[in-house]
């Protein structure tokens, strides 16, 4: 069986979920003899695909940075892709796995099928936080309707699909993420310097839904009762304005502190930290809770959206909205000793449930049907 996978998200993510995602699902199935991959990318500064066998892509000038850059490597991969999607010896492929929502590739399969990931509905359920511009959500739900079938990252995901939809509740199947860590990352040796002895991690994107200043401003008393309290923030990019001025305004600014990451520096991270709070409004699967468990870092989490799915009994659970109830899980998930470990154990059991290798064969199974 021979799967094309196109470019879009590696044109658009150096890190990301998404880019991940595929990333971790081309992976597997290289070592998979039954499935043949066609992934025809130019240029990419993804670093999750370089150096891996399956991809020949090429970086684009590496040590120069400008505006377009992103829009003018999205160009050029979409005109080589176009080609490949033409040339004969592609034309055999049974099927094909868009990485992204752009619907520039209908009239080039033709009646080929294909499966469109759906990763999650914020740009249905957050429409305010978009420009009137942005043509995601139109055109994921144009890919939706003219899939051959779709895969949800949760169950959530799939309610909400059919919610904003109106899908057929059989087209959807729902494929969980798995963990991107290994025992090899456990093994890291990796040293932060001027890492706090004591400290709460966020990671990941903090604007909007995610809802970061809210959790700062729930915790702030918890801040000043503890002199040795602080807040690590992993990704996301460097603090804004607005986050510096709260921090300012609350004299906490010298408790946050934030870290570029890489793989090594994340796994430091989780391996060090009181917990791992999540209070996002909204999130379609949420990885970092898996990484989290990977490293014994127990996580206090929000009680919406996808969150109790993917962290069943393993998650100390808070209401996002109020500030009373994220600072209260907070302070037990610090004073609490047996809490703490006794989210360690039971996020080792709910891991064991995720991997690469079985969203991989999910997918070869849900392929299998329709290619």
């Amino acid at each position: 069986m021979k799967i094309l996978f196109d470019y879009e998200i590696f044109s658009l993510q150096k890190y990301g979920g998404i880019s991940r995602y595929f990333y971790e699902l081309m992976n597997q199935f290289y070592q998979d003899h039954d499935i043949e991959i066609v992934f025809p990318l130019y240029f990419s500064h993804n670093q999750y695909i370089q150096k891996t066998p399956f991809s020949n892509h090429i970086t684009f000038f590496p040590n120069i940075r400008f505006g377009l850059r992103n829009n003018v490597i999205k160009y050029l991969n979409r005109i080589n892709h176009r080609q490949c999607i033409k040339t004969i010896s592609l034309q055999n492929y049974d099927g094909f796995h868009p990485t992204f929502y752009s619907p520039y590739f209908l009239h080039l399969i033709k009646q080929k099928p294909f499966v469109i990931t759906i990763h999650d509905m914020i740009h249905e359920i957050f429409p305010e936080y978009f420009s009137s511009n942005d043509k995601v959500s139109s055109n994921k739900k144009l890919l939706a309707e003219k899939s051959t079938k779709i895969i949800a990252v949760s169950e959530n995901t799939k309610k909400d699909i059919i919610k904003f939809y109106g899908i057929p509740d059989d087209k959807i199947s729902v494929i969980h993420h798995g963990c991107s860590f290994n025992k090899k990352s456990d093994e890291s040796k990796l040293k932060l310097n001027n890492l706090p002895k004591k400290y709460l991690l966020f990671v990941g994107k903090r604007s909007l839904y995610k809802n970061f200043i809210s959790f700062i401003k729930s915790i702030i008393t918890l801040i000043h009762g503890f002199d040795d309290l602080h807040v690590v923030c992993a990704g996301g990019g460097k603090f804004t304005e607005e986050e510096i001025a709260v921090f300012r305004q609350n004299n906490i600014i010298n408790r946050l502190h934030y870290y570029f990451i890489t793989d090594s520096i994340l796994a430091n991270l989780y391996k060090n930290a009181i917990a791992l709070v999540f209070p996002s409004i909204y999130e379609g699967f949420g990885m970092p809770i898996l990484e989290a468990f990977f490293f014994g870092c127990p996580v206090a989490l929000s009680n919406l959206s996808s969150f109790p799915e993917v962290a069943g009994k393993a998650g100390l659970y808070f209401n996002p909205f109020e500030k009373a109830s994220i600072k209260d899980a907070v302070l037990k998930v610090i004073q609490d000793d047996k809490l703490r470990d006794d989210l360690k154990k039971e996020g080792y059991k709910q891991l064991e449930k995720y991997s690469w290798e079985k969203t991989a064969k999910a997918t070869k199974k849900l392929y299998h049907g329709i290619f």
